[in-house]
């Protein structure tokens, strides 16, 4: 099992600089940050582009994969997301994992000035959003790309010479409806969740687990469907949204335990939000390293 980390992007970078490296001498896998223009409690602070922090992390760091979670389509278009994320792939020689998602009603869904679409639009704009980004990403040649859909246009959109990972950097699909993981299981090198939203103020960890297992059998029942096995994919827990959302970082042993019964349930990698005082994510630093150093060990 894989330990990774999110970084907000909420430092001016000569501070946040030092998280990412310090991310990096911890061992995470990878470190991950929201694709966001503002986000819930944060939205009155300082927040930060996340392909641009990207781009800094790429050059402040060596090894570490650094990925979204999530890009959505609620302010992004496949077209100028296509060749941002392949001059990030190369930047960073082939460290970068797309993680993206339908979005949701939150600040970013009105913020250009739409309304808010339902939510059948946004698992339509998903749908779209990603398959052609898929096609972007992987036809490379100098006859570019074109496209006319219900939501996206591209016209002989040419991305030479295409990313560094073939046949395309990686995309982690975050998703929990039928429709969501059927994307997963078609586009995805990796499938994400949080958990059962529906549980989070008042369910129990039992509960969480049993929704989480529902899960993973429908991305399994997904993948068949496509003569693909669930296997092939890495599936990534996001922590912080379950009911239990803040034992995990109590200690070492709880944390051990929390990703003991999730990789019983098939998942692969488990991602952690960087502490940040006096906020949601508020955790100790000192056991939040321990964590990062001996974790991964133990559960191996």
């Amino acid at each position: 099992m894989q330990l990774s980390t999110v970084i907000l992007p909420i430092h001016r970078w000569g501070e946040g600089q030092k998280v990412w490296q310090r991310a990096e001498e911890l061992g995470f896998h990878t470190a991950y940050t929201y694709d966001h223009l503002s986000w819930r409690t944060f939205r009155n602070g300082p927040w930060f582009g996340a392909v641009p922090t990207l781009t800094a992390a790429a050059t402040a760091t060596q090894s570490m994969r650094l990925g979204t979670l999530v890009t959505s389509p609620n302010f992004r278009h496949p077209v100028t997301l296509a060749k941002e994320l392949i001059s990030l792939d190369d930047i960073s020689g082939g460290r970068i994992t797309l993680g993206v998602g339908a979005g949701s009603t939150g600040f970013d869904a009105t913020t250009l000035g739409q309304e808010p679409w339902t939510p059948r639009e946004r698992a339509d704009r998903f749908a779209e959003f990603v398959s052609l980004l898929d096609r972007l990403l992987t036809e490379d040649g100098a006859e570019g790309v074109s496209h006319e859909g219900d939501h996206y246009a591209a016209h002989e959109a040419r991305n030479i010479p295409g990313c560094v990972q073939r046949p395309r950097l990686p995309f982690a699909v975050a998703a929990t409806g039928p429709r969501g993981l059927k994307l997963a299981a078609r586009y995805g090198q990796a499938w994400v969740t949080t958990g059962d939203p529906r549980l989070y103020e008042s369910g129990t960890p039992a509960q969480s687990v049993q929704a989480l297992r529902g899960q993973t059998e429908k991305l399994a029942d997904a993948c068949a469907a496509l003569g693909r096995d669930v296997q092939d994919l890495d599936r990534i827990l996001l922590t912080g949204f379950t009911p239990d959302r803040a034992r995990p970082l109590d200690s070492l042993d709880a944390f051990v335990d929390f990703a003991g019964r999730h990789r019983e349930l098939g998942f692969t990698e488990i991602v952690t939000h960087w502490p940040i005082p006096d906020s949601d994510f508020a955790a100790d630093q000192k056991v939040f390293e321990r964590i990062a150093m001996e974790a991964p060990a133990q559960l191996r």
